[in-house]
């Protein structure tokens, strides 16, 4: 649809314009080395300036009952939006446009991401977020490229039953791979499900699958850039692909996988790790994936790690499961049975959660976790058919630990050891960490290594270890009803964590002082009302990662989640509204892609483009949906309004390690933006900036809403809490 024409569907807030107006009212900003500044996009969320303590306590059960009638009569509701940053790369006179081929007879399911490199048809080297007509073609490849289907299976009673199968590197020669993962589903009904590819015991990917339509059958595509794993892509390997599904009377979908593998050559930007070794359960060997769950399994590896190594990182996958899925929900341990005699008891350990890594016995690292929202998730019609922020691909966090390598390299085992805490409160709004969950976490863990000279021993001294505990505040107020039953939980918890850890290294270029410190920051409040049927979730995490080996990272992730459900006689009806974000900055060279690297292989065919030091990312999404289901009848129906805005740009900075400063960002130029807007399983609006050139997305399909799976939400956890039969647990 031409811009022009927007107005003749009276979708207001869809005008580009308007979207970067209101930039000035959401944006933060980098101050520049000349004391100007650079805009950074930073959403708001939509419930964020409301009232936190009192918001819903005087809601009723008729409002509920009328919210759910405005919902039906309305369809849909359009939250305020945010803008983009502006500026883009000049244009190639090499580059040009290509389309891809789709299923016709599928609907689409998409995610929203930045593009990769990978290779046409024509064996030219492309730029693509795997959209139909979004494929730009920049360069020749340096080298004949080759190509390789490493997974074609269909996913049934698929539960202990993971695909194996035989890798063997490809005849031909590369320093690029790339995987395109597509997936169709249905007719038919399903639970959203959680995925993981495996070489033997080393994890590769973690992924999650859309929920097909009862009427209509899905299909998705996925690229994912694999380049860190380069070296495991070298040698004979067993890939193993773990997705856990069910089928019976009532889940009737299975889902037919598709991995294909390109293998190019293209201007070195990264320089992959020398092994990979993995911190996991090692259970390859035995066809079956190598995942540990926590808190039921000890998470924990001996290892005996090469005496020569220069740089070590550790990545960490952690995926949180039935009444941990939603524990940005979570209530505090004190608090579990407010509601038990009406809505149940809650899911524990509050909202909080962290995830450690333990080297020898000593905190090594951190990671406060991105809440992933699976397309099950609150209510089903919010993910249809544009899933939530990296449900298709779960990022990993890195931890780098080259400060420990004296310690590492003597030549001797040393324990690594992954765990995930909540917390423990007690009374005058006082908490400790719990070191333990409840059911469950999906963890494992990897080292990349990247060696020093094969005839050097690296040594060290020196290694200090600041980790003291982190700053805990909690506090939650119980108001009753006149009976003296319980009607209102509010809750806020609060945390702030420092971390440093040093050393002198001698490697073979000489002595160098290595670190890694982190800075962290975390707020939420949660208002359970209504005697747990109405539900409001505020969290901000926010925190900056600093390395001597020259990477750095800022990020800040809020999300607002407001639910109010309704149960009577086995018709349960949920309205709800999800407005969130990811934030993140990245400076230098972390292990996996920033998202940088296609655009650096853009760069080497136009002059006119500076190579960049660092990557911006900023996408949001805000949407509101209904969802209702006859358990008698065995039916459901979901829809509801999303839209989201991506911006994605390159960044110049002045970076001083020697000062152990945060890098401070001069430039920023944007190279990929893309708005979407769905309404009631139709996409209405599609735009894209792909290296300057503007792209309309043309969606035909659209999903029907029937056979929604809902999987689950704050304060119930996954699949609602209960044992589902075919849910949690679960997505494993």
């Amino acid at each position: 649809m031409h811009r022009n024409d927007r107005a003749e569907i009276h979708l207001e807030t869809n005008h580009v314009d308007e979207k970067r107006a209101a930039s000035s009212l959401h944006s933060s900003s980098a101050t520049t080395d000349s004391g100007d500044t650079v805009g950074l996009p930073q959403p708001t969320p939509l419930l964020a300036g409301l009232p936190q303590y009192h918001l819903f306590s005087l809601w009723s059960t008729r409002l509920i009952v009328l919210v759910f009638f405005l919902v039906a009569l309305v369809g849909s509701f359009h939250p305020c939006v945010v803008g983009f940053f502006d500026g883009q790369l000049p244009a190639s006179s090499s580059i040009r446009l290509t389309t891809r081929q789709t299923t016709k007879a599928l609907v689409e399911v998409l995610q929203v991401y930045t593009p990769v490199l990978t290779v046409a048809t024509d064996g030219a080297l492309e730029i693509t977020d795997g959209s139909s007509n979004a494929s730009v073609v920049i360069v020749e490849p340096a080298a004949p490229a080759c190509e390789q289907t490493l997974v074609v299976h269909s996913f049934g009673a698929s539960y202990g039953k993971p695909y194996v199968g035989d890798y063997q590197p490809p005849r031909c020669s590369f320093n690029r791979v790339t995987w395109n993962l597509t997936v169709t589903s249905g007719p038919g009904r399903q639970f959203d499900r959680l995925g993981t590819v495996w070489f033997n015991d080393t994890e590769l990917f973690r992924t999650s699958t859309a929920e097909p339509s009862k009427e209509l059958g899905i299909e998705w595509t996925y690229l994912k850039d694999m380049t860190s794993f380069l070296t495991l892509f070298k040698t004979q390997q067993t890939i193993i692909f773990d997705l856990g599904n069910l089928i019976n009377d009532v889940y009737t979908a299975s889902f037919n996988v598709t991995i294909t593998a390109a293998y190019f050559t293209a201007d070195e930007s990264v320089v992959p790790a020398d092994l990979v070794v993995p911190i996991s359960n090692r259970t390859g060997s035995q066809g079956q994936p190598s995942i540990f769950q926590f808190p039921q399994d000890t998470a924990s590896n001996n290892v005996t790690l090469p005496r020569n190594i220069k740089k070590a990182i550790f990545t960490i996958a952690a995926t949180g499961q039935s009444l941990e899925e939603f524990w940005l929900g979570n209530a505090l341990q004190s608090d579990i049975y407010t509601f038990n005699d009406t809505f149940g008891e809650l899911p524990g350990f509050s909202p909080f959660r962290e995830v450690q890594l333990f080297i020898d016995g000593q905190l090594a690292g951190v990671v406060w976790p991105f809440p992933i929202i699976f397309t099950g998730g609150v209510v089903p019609g919010l993910w249809r058919p544009v899933v939530g922020i990296d449900a298709f691909d779960l990022k990993e966090d890195e931890i780098d630990i080259t400060p420990w390598l004296p310690l590492l390299c003597d030549g001797r085992p040393h324990s690594f050891v992954l765990t995930v805490s909540g917390l423990n409160d007690t009374s005058g709004g006082q908490a400790v960490l719990s070191e333990t969950t409840d059911k469950y976490w999906l963890l494992s863990g990897k080292i990349f290594i990247w060696l020093d000279d094969a005839n050097h021993i690296t040594s060290g001294s020196n290694i200090q270890i600041n980790t003291p505990a982190p700053t805990l505040q909690v506090s939650s107020h119980v108001s009753q009803v006149s009976n003296g039953t319980n009607e209102t939980l509010i809750y806020h918890v609060s945390a702030r964590r420092e971390l440093y850890i040093s050393s002198t290294v001698r490697f073979s270029s000489g002595a160098k002082d290595t670190y890694w410190t982190q800075s962290l920051s975390y707020s939420n409040s949660n208002n359970y009302t209504g005697q747990g049927n109405i539900s409001t979730t505020i969290q901000d995490t926010s925190g900056r990662d600093l390395s001597s080996n020259g990477y750095a990272r800022t990020f800040d992730h809020p999300v607002s989640v407001f639910t109010v459900t309704g149960d009577v006689r086995g018709n349960l009806t949920i309205y709800g509204v999800v407005n969130r974000a990811k934030n993140v900055q990245i400076c230098g060279q972390p292990v996996f892609p920033t998202g940088l690297e296609p655009f650096t292989a853009a760069n080497s065919t136009d002059k006119h483009s500076e190579s960049s030091q660092g990557a911006s990312l900023s996408t949001w999404q805000n949407g509101t949906a209904y969802y209702t289901s006859n358990s008698t009848q065995k039916t459901s129906y979901t829809f509801g309004t999303t839209e989201q805005s991506m911006s994605f740009s390159g960044t110049h900075v002045t970076f001083d390690t020697a000062q152990q400063s945060f890098p401070k960002i001069t430039q920023a130029d944007e190279v990929f933006e893309r708005y979407i807007l769905a309404v009631n399983g139709t996409i209405i609006e599609d735009e894209e900036t792909l290296i300057g050139r503007s792209i309309a997305h043309h969606h035909v399909w659209s999903e029907d809403g029937h056979g929604a799976s809902l999987s689950g939400m704050p304060g119930r956890g996954g699949c609602l809490g209960k044992a589902t039969e075919g849910c949690h647990g679960g997505k494993r």
